[in-house]
């Protein structure tokens, strides 16, 4: 991120960019910054956009090859195109002889390191990767933005918060502008403001019943969950997010009986420190055995919903009973 800037800063640019990772906030942030100071704001004649799957690389090449109408740059922005993830014909080649004109910027989701497109672009320009920010991050991110509106949180509410909204930084700059516009007029922004205006709701309750069938109190689980459909919460998404929640307690399980600290555990998952703490107590419930068959079990849970073997709604209560069932405990050590 920071070779962007500088060379934003310098107007020293690279002929092409890569823009890849999974924090779409930042990626976003820093592709309209780069956009503009390639002067493309007004400038629809030497701008184009092509987005999704489906471009034709000939396409994209034959307009690189027109000249700019009264400018120096005629600039390409291409996002999500899959050409970093399948097989992509002429561009691999034509990124390293392209003319002095021209500047694209791709932004994808999702990269393959291998691919010929990725080793050219490298070769070629500069790939900036956007990953999911630390928690320390976040908390200055966060408390940088509340200190222009001069608002303060103490740090319990701020994890409480997070913990709600997790890493995704859209997410989060959306539930700060409700907050803000809730807590006008004050100084402190609370846990009870949280609770009153941020969708925090779905992700704790989900927690909730998996702490509910860690600790095998399946009633609990079962209201939990039945609380969620009531709420029009997609079992299907509830079934993705239990999943990924056995996928973490197995993570901290492993790396927990490795001897690894949770400090170091959650700089590898990129989890916050107080979810790895709560993450370890519940992983005690379970044997490394028991979560790496829940987390195969989930996954055939979601391959029997999509098939048709099986309804949504039972999937997720199913799944809940054989993890939640006291008889089915074995020895988590």
């Amino acid at each position: 991120m920071k070779s962007v800037m500088e060379d934003i800063k310098n107007n020293e640019f690279k002929h092409v960019y890569l823009f890849c990772g999974e924090e779409d906030y930042l990626k976003n942030q820093y592709r309209d910054r780069l956009c503009q100071a390639w002067n493309t704001g007004d400038d629809t004649m030497n701008f184009s956009v092509f987005k999704g799957k489906g471009q034709q690389p000939g396409e994209i090449i034959d307009l690189g090859e027109t000249l700019p109408f009264l400018s120096d740059r005629r600039v390409i922005l291409l996002e999500d195109t899959g050409f970093f993830k399948g097989q992509c014909e002429k561009l691999p080649e034509y990124l390293g002889q392209m003319p002095d004109y021209l500047y694209l910027l791709f932004v994808e989701s999702e990269v393959d390191k291998r691919s010929r497109m990725y080793k050219a672009v490298k070769n070629a320009g500069r790939i900036v990767e956007f990953s999911s920010q630390n928690e320390s991050t976040l908390m200055k991110w966060i408390l940088g933005i509340l200190k222009k509106e001069g608002k303060q949180i103490t740090r319990s509410d701020m994890e409480f918060f997070l913990a709600g909204t997790g890493r995704d930084m859209n997410l989060i700059s959306h539930e700060l502008d409700k907050l803000l516009s809730y807590t006008m007029g004050r100084d402190v922004i609370a846990r009870e403001d949280i609770e009153a205006v941020c969708c925090v709701q779905i992700t704790n309750r989900i927690f909730d019943m998996v702490r509910a069938v860690a600790v095998r109190n399946q009633k609990q689980a079962l209201a939990l969950y039945y609380d969620l459909l009531a709420l029009k919460e997609p079992p299907m998404r509830i079934l993705f997010l239990l999943a990924r929640q056995f996928r973490y307690l197995l993570q901290v399980k492993e790396m927990t009986q490795e001897g690894i600290s949770q400090k170091e555990i959650a700089a590898k998952t990129g989890l916050q420190g107080f979810v790895v703490r709560n993450y370890a107590e519940y992983a005690r419930s379970y044997s490394a055995r028991e979560l790496k068959e829940a987390v195969n079990d989930f996954l055939q849970a979601e391959e029997d919903v999509k098939t048709g073997r099986l309804a949504d709604t039972l999937s997720v209560e199913l799944m809940i009973v054989k993890y939640s069932n006291k008889g089915n405990k074995k020895d988590s050590h």
